[in-house]
């Protein structure tokens, strides 16, 4: 198989440039004091001054920033060193703090040291797609929390992965274990772009998800699905409130979101 971390890694640099100038993602709404997270996880992470997160698949951090801003020591992770430069200059414009670890989900152990150190590992949308093995995933982020600690994962649901990007029919599994090979024009945050990206991907449908954290020693304290995205991120999609996205044609009919909270057993 082609290697899978180079072609992402590939594809994530090149968009860092586009995707912080975009309004998807406001930048200057951001540096002004605008939070990145959502409705959907800010009642998950609740009170979370003092503790020690680790973000995993941070992108150029503006979730990090906004869990520092919440009062937490953040350290954020992502396998793109010009997403992770982007992440230092925003630091440097918000003025907040924010350790940047250049890694790969898999490799961080060997990168970053604190097994068991962190109160609360925090990952989100659009981030386990790109991970082939969901067990390397839970062990990595069981390593690194304390016993007691929790995991916030919000994710887009996996029913929303099976369809087409225009939405005219299933085209996938709903849990595959081979890999997606695409090439794709422009980008969720940059749809008009003429650039052409190969994305590498897998479906991960819930029972794997869920059985993946059991296996790392989790308990899963709770679960919900959404009948929305928070991002207008998909093809057809229509806002019928504000910051509350569905695909035009399904309308409530289908999940487009699942958040959860899991706490490391003692």
């Amino acid at each position: 198989m082609t290697d899978y971390l180079k072609t992402n890694q590939k594809s994530w640099d090149a968009k860092v440039a586009s995707h912080y100038e975009s309004a998807f993602y406001n930048v200057d709404g951001f540096i002004k004091g605008q939070t990145s997270l959502n409705e959907i996880e800010l009642p998950l992470l609740g009170n979370i001054s003092g503790l020690k997160v680790l973000h995993l698949q941070c992108h150029f951090g503006q979730d990090s920033i906004s869990l520092a801003r919440m009062g937490a020591d953040v350290t954020a992770v992502d396998f793109s060193n010009e997403a992770l430069k982007k992440g230092e200059e925003l630091c440097g414009l918000t003025g907040q703090k924010v350790r940047f670890v250049h890694s790969d989900i898999y490799s961080l152990p060997q990168k970053l040291e604190g097994s068991g150190a962190y109160d609360l590992v925090f990952t989100s949308y659009g981030t386990i797609g790109w991970l082939p093995d969901l067990e390397k995933w839970s062990n990595v982020i069981a390593h690194y929390l304390k016993p007691g600690g929790h995991l916030v994962f919000a994710e887009f649901h996996p029913v929303l992965w099976m369809f087409d990007d225009d939405f005219e029919g299933v085209a996938y599994k709903y849990s595959k274990s081979d890999p997606i090979i695409e090439q794709l024009e422009g980008s969720y945050a940059d749809p008009k772009s003429n650039n052409v990206y190969e994305h590498i991907s897998w479906n991960h449908g819930l029972g794997e998800v869920f059985s993946a954290l059991h296996k790392a020693g989790m308990i899963i304290e709770y679960f919900e699905e959404f009948d929305y995205s928070p991002y207008d991120a998909f093809r057809h999609s229509e806002e019928y409130e504000k910051g509350k996205f569905r695909v035009k044609k399904f309308g409530n009919k289908i999940p487009l979101v699942y958040a959860l909270k899991a706490k490391l057993e003692l």
